[in-house]
Formats: structure tokens, C-alpha cells, sequence
């Protein structure tokens, strides 16, 4: 770093160009937008339908699909902002919260990172909206929010993320639990046949004889 020059202070995010020296010793101005981080969480409930909000976004113009989400205050968790953003926005608490994966948004000219949880055990809380915050609670069923995201109907990047990121763990837990049935199913079938002496595949029992 050569030279910072503060352009912006807000209440969300600064902004500074930023003169540097790169890795291949060019010398240049960047514009860099410094956020203090967030969190965001798929809450999932008993039926296994996700939480999604549809609220209003004065920077595209409309309404758009999410998953409940803010800022971290500082020195907040990420774990205890995610809670406090889940009863915030659509009023429920989570009496579990899994980590999945944490996500740079737009690393070209931002430092902000999103840190993504998954909600089960939901009981309810209290919806605290502030006066910017315009929205509705929708659930939908996990297997359909995926499609919505293939229809263009979800658009919202933290939000196609992280309900992949719950897709593809169900897909994975489920295929686990076939593969160990699976394997009990052919267990029993190799001990039936030892009993019975034979080979699993069809293999000839084997002989004495010459």
C-alpha cells in the first residue's frame, strides 16, 4: 500500500482509492469499497420448506427473492448475527445454526465477506423490521427454490449460494444413507450365500476335489 484517499464515510460501507503496488510490481489506483462483513442463513423447517423473504430493493428497482440477512456490528460473531438477523426479519429463532461456507461478493473492488449459516429448530421470536426493510415471509419448498434459481425467479447472489450449499448437502447426506443401505442389503446377501456355500457374483462353492 502507497497512498489511501478516504473519497466516502457511510453508515454501510467507506470507500477509498487506494494506490498500490501489485504482485507484478505495476503501480496502480483502485477503488475499494470496505464493508464491515455479514451474515445470512437459510432457515429450514420441520417440512424441510426453506424461509425466503421477498423484499424490496430501492438499487434494482423492485422486489427480489432472499434469504434473511445483515451486517455484522462490531466484533459481533457471525454465528450470533445471523440468530439476530433471523428473528429480526422473519421473527424466528433457530435452536440450531450450521455453518456453511463463507463467500467474497465482488473481490474486483470490495473487501466484504458474507458468512452463510443454516437454521433448523425453529421457534418463534420477534419481527423487529427497520424503516427501510419492505418485505414479505415466503416459504417454498427446498427442491423449488432450487428451480427458481434455474427460472431466474432467485437472483440474488448469497442466496443462490447458500441454498446450493444446502441442496447439495441433503443430496449428500441422502446418498450416504442409500450407500449404507445399500451396503447392509449386500452384507445380508453375502452371508445368505456363505450359509447356503456359495460365492457372492455366482461363484461356484469351492472343493476338494482334483
Amino acid at each position: 500500500m502507497i497512498k489511501v484517499q478516504p473519497v466516502y464515510r457511510g453508515r454501510v460501507v467507506n470507500l477509498d482509492v487506494e494506490t498500490v503496488t501489485l504482485p507484478n510490481g505495476a503501480t496502480v489506483e483502485l477503488e475499494i469499497i470496505h464493508h464491515p462483513g455479514a451474515s445470512a442463513v437459510v432457515p429450514i423447517r420441520e417440512d424441510g420448506s426453506v424461509l425466503l423473504i421477498r423484499q424490496y430493493r430501492h438499487a434494482v428497482c423492485g422486489f427480489i427473492y432472499e434469504i434473511p440477512a445483515g451486517k455484522l456490528n462490531p466484533g459481533e460473531d457471525p454465528r450470533d448475527c445471523a440468530q439476530r438477523e433471523l428473528e429480526e426479519e422473519i421473527g424466528y429463532r433457530a435452536t440450531a445454526m450450521e455453518p456453511l461456507l463463507s463467500i467474497l461478493t465482488t473481490p474486483g473492488f470490495t473487501d466484504e465477506r458474507i458468512h452463510l449459516f443454516r437454521a433448523t429448530g425453529l421457534v418463534r421470536g420477534k419481527q423487529d423490521l427497520e424503516a427501510d426493510e419492505i418485505l414479505e415471509v415466503v416459504a417454498v419448498p427446498l427442491a423449488e427454490a432450487i428451480a427458481w434459481i434455474a427460472q431466474g425467479v432467485i437472483q440474488d447472489g448469497k442466496t443462490i449460494i447458500a441454498l446450493q450449499a444446502v441442496y447439495l448437502n441433503e443430496l449428500r447426506a441422502l446418498r450416504q444413507a442409500q450407500g449404507e443401505r445399500g451396503s447392509e442389503g449386500r452384507g445380508s446377501e453375502v452371508r445368505a450365500k456363505n450359509r447356503r456355500g456359495q460365492k457372492p457374483g455366482g461363484a461356484k462353492p469351492l472343493t476338494t476335489d482334483l
